[in-house]
């Protein structure tokens, strides 16, 4: 049994994600307003079409059933760093764990120095 609640909003939570209004969701899913409005409040369920069709359009469906995250929303370099982690020995995952901790806290303590990378780029691109 889905909880709506939850459901409902998170349902909501990927409309809002996607950039959409209600109107403009609804006609992704072949419904109207009135009826998104109903998904996004548990007056109703939608149905398996519906939910097809806002897959298709970048809704993470698994997320709004379950809670849980997909990995839908990774881009090929980091579904490349996932598939390498989970290969690696339990040893190798540790040296991982260590490495990235560590790139964090130094592209955190050169932002906080000056708000700029080390190459000049403003904090919100790439420090590498």
């Amino acid at each position: 049994v889905i909880k709506m609640n939850t459901f409902s909003n998170r349902l909501r939570e990927e409309r809002k994600r996607l950039g959409l209004d209600q109107e403009e969701f609804a006609r992704l899913g072949g419904v109207n307003r009135i009826t998104q409005s109903g998904y996004e409040t548990g007056k109703r369920s939608p149905d398996a079409v519906y939910l097809q069709q806002v897959a298709a359009a970048g809704v993470d469906v698994g997320y709004v059933l379950t809670g849980v995250r997909g990995v839908q929303d990774l881009s090929n370099d980091e579904m490349s760093l996932l598939n390498n982690y989970r290969i690696c020995p339990e040893e190798g995952r540790r040296a991982v764990q260590a490495t990235s901790m560590a790139l964090a806290q130094l592209v955190g303590s050169i932002i906080a120095t000056n708000g700029r990378s080390r190459n000049g780029m403003d904090s919100r691109s790439s420090v590498f």
